[in-house]
């Protein structure tokens, strides 16, 4: 006697346990598949981190931040130095400067005032420079507008680009020696002078951040309607400051004592 045959189910035991195995591969390269293409086309998460830093303690970043955001800046995170000196401690060895080394990837955006917020030593703000830019992080200052990045291989746009690093962090070193400079001569004056007066003039309209903000613009060429909307004084403050820094700096040194 024949045994009847079910509808659909042609495959003996063997040939169904074949089946089975080849349809659970199938399904697992498809899903790996699947998941590879997803990972693929995940776009890499970037940050715009701003930094900043502040030489005395009295100091604040506000400037820095209000300024950047003017300039159109949005900001991930903001990692802030405060009281710390740029000439005589690196990067890397300040606390927010050293995370800048940590958290910065491929991709991000590093935002700073100007180069001299890295450092005022040309040897640490250029290795700082260029260490950001092997890791393919954009270098962008707020002042000037320049940007930075190793995204081309040419090498004349290398070299261009390689001579304004050394030509800027170069800058940022003699700023802050011309602005010490400036700080013997207003405290001299001040000293001088305090024997034959005992009046210290009117209080200065400006604060030592400001006075420093406006003599690094200065020296950047930058122009008085600028400065004044970077630092908040009027132009004839800026004016006054520009035709005399040595009585500026006095008139600080004096209204200190």
């Amino acid at each position: 006697m024949m045994r009847p045959r079910t509808l659909g189910c042609s495959h003996t035991n063997s040939e169904r346990r074949r089946l089975s195995a080849s349809v659970r591969v199938d399904h697992h390269h498809r899903t790996r598949y699947s998941s590879d293409r997803s990972l693929s086309n995940t776009e890499p998460i970037v940050s715009t981190i701003l930094y900043a830093r502040v030489s005395t303690k009295d100091q604040t970043i506000d400037h820095q931040r209000i300024q950047a955001e003017a300039a159109g800046y949005k900001f991930d995170h903001v990692l802030a130095d405060h009281g710390v000196s740029g000439v005589s401690t690196r990067l890397a060895e300040r606390p927010e400067g050293k995370r800048l080394f940590d958290i910065l990837r491929r991709g991000d955006t590093l935002v700073v005032r100007w180069v001299d917020r890295l450092g005022r030593n040309y040897s640490d703000v250029s290795d700082a420079i260029r260490e950001f830019m092997r890791r393919g992080v954009i270098i962008r200052t707020v002042i000037n507008g320049m940007t930075f990045d190793g995204a081309t291989s040419d090498p004349m746009q290398m070299a261009v680009r390689d001579a304004l690093i050394a030509f800027m962090a170069a800058t940022a070193q003699a700023n802050a020696e011309a602005i010490k400079e400036a700080q013997r001569g207003g405290i001299a004056l001040a000293k001088a002078t305090e024997a034959e007066t005992k009046y210290r003039g009117r209080k200065p309209s400006f604060s030592r951040e400001q006075l420093t903000v406006v003599l690094n613009m200065l020296d950047l060429s930058a122009g008085v309607g600028d400065i004044a909307s970077a630092t908040g004084l009027s132009r004839q403050t800026v004016y006054r400051i520009r035709d005399d820094r040595v009585a500026a700096e006095a008139a600080l040194a004096s209204w200190a004592a």
